[in-house]
């Protein structure tokens, strides 16, 4: 058994040898908590969410690392009166943590396993300072001269800058996190930012080169290090962190003498009718308003059907589709379990993936010709049990199940079913919206009597109505 996937750095598919024998280390940057979560977010968390889960499944003792970073200037921004403030006043911190929550939220939704660590970056600024003061000991950072307070890695002092993505510094635009006017080269990028007029002080952490804070590379590099050692295995994030973002870390991490990751893996971005979603065209699609489309479950087949390396290009009709092909492996699961019960291969069906779809996901995690393999099978078990072959249907059971819980869409699997009050509380919704829409049309026709009687029914149902200029309220009086 190898499993090969697909290194940036080396631009190549690479046998995986881990670092330790049955243990994966795996650092993934996680989100910005600036603003609402959007599909592409919860692609990329989904993707190794399934890296994780096979590599768990070939035997691997699986420690993942994602990052929440919790201070940056479009955090500051936003939380002074930007557009994703709620308030004028409201603090950086609260701001953070209200968009932590959504993406929590999302994650959860969608059935991505938590990480084993989930590290703010407010957390390892001790760590950040002393990887700084590493790298101007080594010679590859100064302090600005202008006294900012601001500190940037020499990116001429790094022969090697440039190898991940392959450019030469020439070719690399100018670093534009930070005031150039500080700066020897403009590639240099600030690895410290001096606390700036106008900045709240809960924003500044003191450091020897005068309170500050990290700039966003250095938070990675210190985290990294911190979890899984100067050392570890895989490093992932989006197909857009490859520059500056990583770049930057391998360059840091590597000139302070740390090995950091052998392994680089990038997912694919998501795209809504064939263009990147952007705030300027509006095309922005968020997390919470995707998974109200269809099923979490749904979501997550279509999020994960497409190689994690390719662009998902969501387009009208594309959940359905999705919907389609779930249903038919529900469909099967749900028919052989009828035609099993009461037989003696009721429940019978070792959990086995077959060879096909292991080396599917071997090689590269090719999830589309794994889901190949998994239809395959859902065809193979309907053929058997309208050829009342129970044997082969109960083995094919066991298989379909094996290869759904494996890639997290498990149709059984309790995590996915509503309980009882749930979907009470949901049918009760759907009723009292559409009572609250009749009543407003029988007001807008001036049927008052038919408005009264079915606001006098909600009120004999327990049913507290609430009008206001923005339409009508409803909630369960206690």
């Amino acid at each position: 058994m190898t499993i090969r996937l697909y290194d940036t750095k080396a631009q190549a598919l690479a046998d995986f040898v881990p670092l330790v024998d049955g243990k994966v280390g795996i650092y993934v940057c996680g989100p910005t908590v600036q603003s609402s979560p959007h599909i592409g977010h919860l692609r990329s968390a989904l993707v190794y969410d399934i890296w994780r889960r096979w590599l768990s499944y070939r035997g691997f003792a699986v420690t993942l690392v994602r990052n929440v970073t919790d201070i940056d200037d479009k955090i500051l921004a936003n939380a002074a009166g930007g557009a994703s403030s709620i308030s004028a006043t409201e603090q950086w911190w609260a701001l953070a943590y209200r968009y932590e929550l959504e993406f929590t939220a999302g994650y959860q939704r969608l059935g991505i396993l938590a990480p084993t660590y989930e590290p703010r970056a407010t957390a390892s600024v001790g760590e950040m300072q002393a990887l700084i003061t590493r790298l101007i000991e080594r010679g590859h950072a100064y302090a600005a001269a202008d006294d900012s307070g601001d500190v940037y890695f020499d990116t001429a002092s790094w022969p090697a800058y440039g190898e991940l993505t392959h450019q030469k510094p020439a070719d690399m635009v100018a670093a534009a996190d930070s005031d150039p006017r500080g700066k020897r080269d403009p590639r240099d990028f600030a690895l410290w930012k001096g606390t700036k007029q106008g900045e709240p002080d809960s924003a500044s952490w003191p450091s020897v080169w005068g309170g500050g804070r990290p700039g966003w590379h250095i938070e990675c590099s210190a985290m990294a290090a911190r979890y899984l050692g100067p050392q570890f295995d895989i490093h992932g994030g989006g197909l857009d962190l490859r520059f500056p973002h990583h770049e930057n870390e391998i360059a840091q991490s590597n000139a302070a003498g740390d090995p950091f990751a052998n392994y680089w893996v990038h997912n694919g971005l998501v795209n809504v009718n064939g263009q990147k979603m952007s705030k300027s065209l509006g095309n922005s699609i968020f997390a919470s308003e995707f998974l109200d489309l269809a099923r979490p479950l749904v979501v997550r087949y279509y999020l994960g059907a497409a190689h994690y390396r390719s662009t998902v290009d969501y387009h009208d009709g594309a959940l359905v589709e999705a919907e389609a092909a779930l249903e038919r492996i529900e469909v099967f699961l749900s028919r052989v379990d009828r035609r099993l019960a009461g037989t003696r291969f009721a429940g019978s069906g070792a959990p086995v993936i077959p060879e096909e779809f292991a080396a599917a996901m071997d090689d590269d995690l090719a999830v589309p010709q794994a889901l190949a393999v998994l239809h395959e099978r859902v065809r193979t078990g309907n053929a058997a049990l309208d050829d009342e072959d129970l044997a082969l249907a109960a083995q094919t059971r066991g298989e379909v199940l094996a290869m759904t819980e494996v890639l997290g869409i498990n149709p059984l699997s309790p995590e996915w079913h509503e309980s009882a009050d749930d979907s009470a509380n949901r049918a009760l919704g759907l009723l009292v919206e559409q009572l609250l829409e009749d009543r407003d049309k029988a007001r807008q026709t001036r049927d008052f009597a038919a408005a009264d009687r079915i606001r006098g029914a909600l009120t004999a149902a327990g049913i507290s109505i609430e009008d206001t200029p923005s339409g009508s309220h409803w909630s369960i009086e206690q």
